[in-house]
């Protein structure tokens, strides 16, 4: 259930049932609508509300804005294999210049030459990198990859992911958020 909303959508931040978020890129949220669902299936527990409300002639209740799910979610070890996660895992930023404009993705060792398609064989790279390197070696082309291409964790994208806060943070969120980093005295 996480998609897209708007900040003025009232969105809740959806937490596994240890209080970490299922997601930090993107960032785990529901519509009002679908967290209030869940809390009726009773599928989650209401951690944080906004001032806002919703009523019915009998009944109002304060819109959810950080709900934790009963039942514990295990997350998958190792991500999906997708163009999004390659750039995530590479910080969107060219593996060869370190540009963030106009990604694509390299096969660091050509197919022809019978590179694969896989984690350890593609980095996230610009046009004119992608271009510039063509089908050679890197050897042959003199480019090299910043950093040795690898199957990333889903923790590694999560810590990722964090370099890349979305627009928008309700301070009813931050306790939830970051968690795992050292406190400031």
């Amino acid at each position: 259930m996480t998609v897209a909303v708007s900040p003025d959508g009232l969105p809740a931040l959806v937490l596994n049932a240890d209080y970490r978020p299922l997601s930090y890129y993107p960032l785990s949220l529901w519509s009002w609508q679908d967290a209030i669902k869940a809390v009726f299936l009773d599928r989650v527990n209401i951690v944080a509300e906004y001032e806002h409300a919703v009523s019915s002639p009998t009944f109002s209740m304060k819109l959810p804005s950080v709900v934790s799910l009963k039942a514990y979610v295990k997350p998958s070890r190792h991500p999906a294999f997708t163009r999004f996660n390659v750039f995530l895992r590479d910080r969107f930023q060219c593996q060869y210049c370190g540009t963030p404009e106009d990604l694509t993705f390299d096969h660091v060792i050509p197919r022809h030459r019978g590179g694969a398609t896989t984690w350890e064989n593609v980095v996230a790279a610009c046009s004119p990198c992608n271009l510039r390197k063509g089908g050679m070696m890197p050897a042959h082309a003199k480019m090299w990859p910043l950093q040795k291409p690898f199957q990333p964790t889903v923790h590694d994208l999560h810590n990722n992911g964090r370099l890349f806060p979305p627009n928008h943070l309700h301070e009813s969120w931050m306790d939830y958020l970051y968690w795992d980093v050292e406190l400031e005295p």
